[in-house]
């Protein structure tokens, strides 16, 4: 399958050649992995940019030796999937995250309580999914560190607080992204914009959704808004919906589960690979281990596009939910 890349990946290209440190090097990189399509002809082409881009920040930090800095905002990502959640002061991002994950950020009623970003891990069915609450937008200063882990991460969710003008939350929380030049997913980007963008997926979640006067306001600002992306109201105080808001995390998230068994065995369904959606048996057999890639020869699978045990090839798609006897 051809790349087919678009001219914004060849301007980006060039910039890179160009580049004369490691910082201008992997910016350029990052802007190509962006603009590129996903799609099977660009799967190699994508892991060499990724590559490189690990070559150059290994250059920069030895570069940078003792000098460099580590900042709260190096959160290593985690589970099937890191959700970044932003929004304006006293939207309840803290309480949000500590009712669904093991972490414990500062919750008050009065804003500015949380002054530096905490993951935690929430349980969705038999996988984990990672929650990112960061410091109120708009901040007064921009950590360089916050906006590269805006621009890494899977998901951002923007929270809004019902009870809160949250049209003109969301208005300020787009502007924010948007000046870091991070926009949602199939949204419109500025013409004059003079670098490439970050699209993103994002989910808005509006919050403090408590009672049917909150749930009637929530109606009318969906009937006002024109949001570019999914919206679900939740109460992070009453827990209304925050299964809902899981589920949605995980459905952006592009992934599947995938099952394994030995031949006369039950599978483990508590340990399931989370593999990108479209990703073949050789896939799943490179991630178990890199000899099964060669010594693969077919395997058995049980699943909803397949008959009960049928044999496949390496290049079979798996889908969600399949389980998979390999044998090599």
């Amino acid at each position: 399958m051809p790349a087919n890349l678009p001219p914004p990946y060849f301007e980006a290209e060039k910039r890179y050649r160009e580049g004369r440190t490691p910082e201008e090097k992997i910016e350029a990189l990052e802007e190509m992995l962006t603009i590129m399509p996903k799609h099977k002809g660009t799967d190699k082409l994508r892991a060499d940019l990724r590559k490189r881009i690990a070559k150059h920040k290994s250059e920069s930090q030895q570069k940078k030796g003792a000098l460099r800095r580590e900042t709260a905002y190096n959160i290593e990502r985690e589970g099937a999937s890191q959700a970044v959640i932003v929004g304006a002061p006293n939207t309840g991002k803290s309480r949000l995250v500590g009712a669904l994950t093991n972490a414990a950020p500062e919750v008050a009623d009065f804003p500015h309580s949380t002054w530096k970003p905490t993951p935690g891990m929430a349980a969705f069915e038999n996988i984990q999914l990672q929650l990112v609450d960061t410091p109120p937008v708009p901040p007064e200063f921009v950590d360089p560190g916050l906006t590269d882990l805006l621009r890494r991460t899977d998901i951002i969710v923007v929270l809004l607080d019902i009870s809160d003008d949250p049209l003109q939350q969301w208005d300020d929380t787009l502007a924010y992204l948007g000046s870091l030049r991070i926009f949602p997913e199939g949204s419109a980007v500025p013409p004059d914009l003079k670098k490439a963008p970050f699209m993103k997926k994002m989910l808005v979640v509006v919050n403090k959704v408590d009672d049917g006067a909150a749930e009637q306001d929530y109606d009318a600002f969906l009937e006002l808004s024109e949001i570019p992306a999914p919206c679900i109201g939740i109460s992070a105080l009453s827990g209304r919906n925050l299964d809902v808001f899981l589920r949605t995390i995980y459905d952006l998230a592009g992934v599947i589960r995938v099952y394994t068994k030995s031949p006369g065995k039950d599978p483990d369904r508590k340990s399931p690979f989370v593999l990108p959606v479209d990703s073949t048996l050789e896939d799943l057999a490179e991630e178990i281990h890199k000899d099964f890639v060669t010594k693969l020869k077919f395997a058995k699978v049980w699943g909803t596009a397949v008959h009960a045990g049928q044999m496949v090839q390496r290049d079979y798609v798996l889908k969600d939910g399949d389980v998979v006897e390999l044998h090599i």
